[in-house]
């Protein structure tokens, strides 16, 4: 996967229907995607079955994949979850991402890459990140210990996002 292959979407293009993968049109393609929020205080958070977790104040990104109806345009469902333009709880995600002291940042996504596992895998192992506060968040139907990774700060972690797709690509 080479870089023009990985895009960076920004969440008020998506909002205005101006991202480059129609994800805010509804005609996006399938793939994989990063979601990365910032949390501005610490919170203690219900996550569904997982229970309650203590997200420190920082970074997060989370791994999903959407190969189903509309594709990557459940990014933008992720968006207005975080928006509070939608307030249902389905996923784990779904919970940080409601967080009135969370904000959704920045989207990174691979049409057609089929790498989630792969992806969460990879940045769980690298300096930029660090394990989520709550094992299994995201991986509910996989065995990766979660598809969430934590970060002292946004640019950091995207960079490493944007590192760990490449890497899962080669």
């Amino acid at each position: 996967m080479s870089d023009s292959e990985i895009h960076v979407l920004d969440p008020a293009a998506i909002e205005a229907d101006r991202d480059p993968l129609g994800v805010g049109a509804g005609d996006a393609p399938p793939g994989t995607y990063a979601l990365v929020y910032s949390l501005r205080k610490a919170a203690t958070l219900p996550v569904g079955a997982l229970g309650r977790a203590a997200f420190p104040a920082g970074a997060y990104a989370y791994v999903g994949s959407a190969f189903g109806s509309n594709g990557l345009g459940r990014i933008d469902r992720h968006r207005r979850v975080a928006a509070g333009d939608h307030d249902v709880t389905h996923w784990h995600v779904d919970y940080l991402g409601a967080h009135p002291e969370t904000s959704l940042t920045s989207v990174l996504a691979a049409p057609d890459a089929d790498v989630e596992c792969a992806l969460a895998s990879e940045l769980l192992g690298t300096d930029s990140a660090r394990a989520p506060p709550l094992a299994g968040f995201g991986a509910s139907d996989c065995d990766c210990p979660a598809h969430l990774v934590a970060g002292a700060d946004g640019d950091g972690l995207r960079s490493a996002v944007r590192s760990a797709f490449e890497a899962v690509s080669e």
